[in-house]
């Protein structure tokens, strides 16, 4: 038996896609998803980019933070802090290169 691979994923993504939908409904809020990136790395870039757009796809709000990559540990902490106080974010990725 083989597994068609491009099947599967589509048919996960539309149950992702419902559910979502479905707390949106019960919620009245759509989820939302902030990645945090720290410096320039053109594959953590095409990484987040592809997070943004599946994010999208399903109906998950993404909201994409740069930041400098000097930025100090101190600066960074606060700024995933505000973020998880944030009523309105539902999930937090940091992404390092």
């Amino acid at each position: 038996m083989l597994l068609d691979g491009k099947a599967l994923s589509n048919k996960i993504k539309q149950e992702l896609k419902e559910q979502v939908n479905n707390l949106i409904e019960e919620y009245n809020c759509v989820p939302t998803l902030s990645i945090v990136v720290v410096g320039t790395n053109p594959a953590s870039e095409i990484y987040v980019r592809n997070k943004v757009k599946a994010a999208n796809n399903v109906g998950i709000k993404a909201i994409v933070t740069k930041l400098d990559e000097n930025v100090s540990m101190e600066e960074l902490t606060k700024v995933v802090d505000d973020l998880n106080n944030n009523s309105d974010v539902n999930g937090i990725i940091v992404q390092l290169p």
